[in-house]
């Protein structure tokens, strides 16, 4: 959500960070909302206002045996409470249209997001391992994949497409990358471990806007709640309607859970394999901040996710996102792409974000300085820390062998339970 006084004191300069997320100008409709919200309270506040007044004098005129008068303002008094409703229910729809348009534009660009329309325009900003050299021509996880425990077919028979079984190794696997990422960030980099709540009402949902905007991106329960498509649904909604002490900030969590996304705008998009799917599991970063550290914290945030595949000895290159490319409420985005040597691309593994204040004021999500009176809305940050599926995608496709065996990371070692490769099954 924007702040509508900044709109008021700046509408060219609103209109032209929205210009840079390739949208029309939205300043002159915004403001003519809240010139419109803004009449109608004003009216409303001299009508009570009037009513107060003329209820007084009618003591006053009652006390000087003026009865005409008396009646008129009696009168006058009946007027004004019978209208009184209409204005209120005016007000409300008032302010309701206002928040819808504001509640539709997407956050603002911060200054140092390059200009483009779509990835094209991202910028890589450093690389970090050397893509190992093979010497057979390496396969895709999907035709790897198989052989080892990743059954698509029992997936897609249980479920429909974008639905996947793990057996066996497989399994073992996915649950080893799961808990060494959950234990690398909260023991390590000391982020909070939390179990969280996986269906959500619709303000978790706005507050960290996925609605109104993306409903058909999500599941919805038949009694109208949300199964989350990221545990940053849950674990940023827990600081919603607070007022945090200073002394609390930065707070950072982090969580391990299934995600559940419809990937309807993903049509036709990875549909072989295991990287787009209906339900995966990832381990979230959220951090809420103070603004004038959540630059450092998008840093840190960031270094924490590489860590996750610098332990895995897996290539990856960190890219500073465009304005035409980032998400709904980032201002700031640096993904993470992976080398997938089957595919002989860098393929997006994680995503960090600074939202600046933008979810905090669809949260009313606040902290009080220290020693201040007066409250300001937190920045809130969230990162994947990382996606456990295209993860194990990840270590597939580099530690492939010639015979369809996979070696598999000396750091999972603790988790694996003396599991050092994944060898085919008959």
């Amino acid at each position: 959500m924007h702040d509508i006084r900044l709109i008021r004191e700046n509408p060219e300069a609103f209109d032209a960070g929205l210009a840079r997320r390739g949208l029309p100008p939205a300043a002159a409709t915004i403001l003519w909302l809240d010139a419109a919200r803004r009449d109608v309270l004003t009216r409303m506040q001299e009508a009570q206002a009037r009513r107060n007044e003329a209820s007084k004098a009618i003591g006053a005129a009652m006390a000087k045996g003026d009865k005409p008068t008396a009646d008129a303002l009696k009168a006058e008094v009946a007027e004004l409470k019978d209208m009184l409703p209409a204005m209120e229910e005016e007000e409300r729809g008032a302010t309701a249209d206002l928040n819808a348009a504001l509640a539709a534009l997407p956050n603002i660009p911060a200054d140092d997001v390059p200009q483009g329309e779509d990835e094209a325009g991202n910028i890589e900003i450093a690389r970090w391992g050397t893509p190992r050299a093979f010497d057979f021509t390496p396969r895709e996880h999907a035709d790897l994949g198989p052989p080892l425990g990743l059954d698509f077919e029992t997936g897609a028979a249980l479920s429909g497409a974008r639905f996947t079984f793990l057996r066996g190794g497989m399994a073992r696997l996915h649950r080893a990358l799961a808990q060494f990422m959950l234990d690398l960030q909260s023991g390590t980099h000391g982020y909070v471990e939390c179990v969280t709540p996986l269906l959500v009402r619709d303000e978790a949902v706005f507050g960290t806007g996925q609605l109104p905007k993306f409903a058909e991106d999500l599941f919805r329960t038949t009694d109208g709640r949300w199964l989350i498509p990221t545990a940053e649904v849950s674990l940023t909604n827990s600081v919603r309607e607070q007022i945090l002490p200073d002394a609390a900030l930065p707070l950072r969590m982090t969580a391990l859970t299934p995600c559940f996304r419809s990937e309807a705008g993903a049509a036709g998009r990875d549909t072989r394999g295991f990287i787009r799917q209906h339900q995966f599991e990832k381990v979230e970063l959220v951090s809420i901040a103070r603004p004038d550290e959540s630059a450092a914290e998008h840093e840190r945030m960031t270094a924490c996710a590489e860590a996750v595949l610098q332990a895995l000895e897996l290539p990856y290159r960190k890219m500073l996102l465009c304005s035409g490319d980032m998400g709904f409420t980032a201002r700031k985005t640096y993904d993470l792409e992976v080398w997938l040597p089957g595919q002989g691309a860098y393929r997006e593994i994680s995503s960090c974000s600074n939202c600046g204040d933008f979810q905090a004021r669809r949260m009313n999500a606040r902290y009080r300085p220290e020693g201040a009176k007066a409250t300001e809305f937190v920045h809130t940050l969230n990162g994947s820390g990382l996606a456990v599926g295209r993860t194990l995608v990840a270590v597939l496709e580099n530690g492939q062998q010639a015979d369809g065996s996979v070696d598999l990371p000396a750091a999972l070692a603790p988790w694996l339970g003396g599991l050092t490769r994944l060898v085919p099954q008959a």
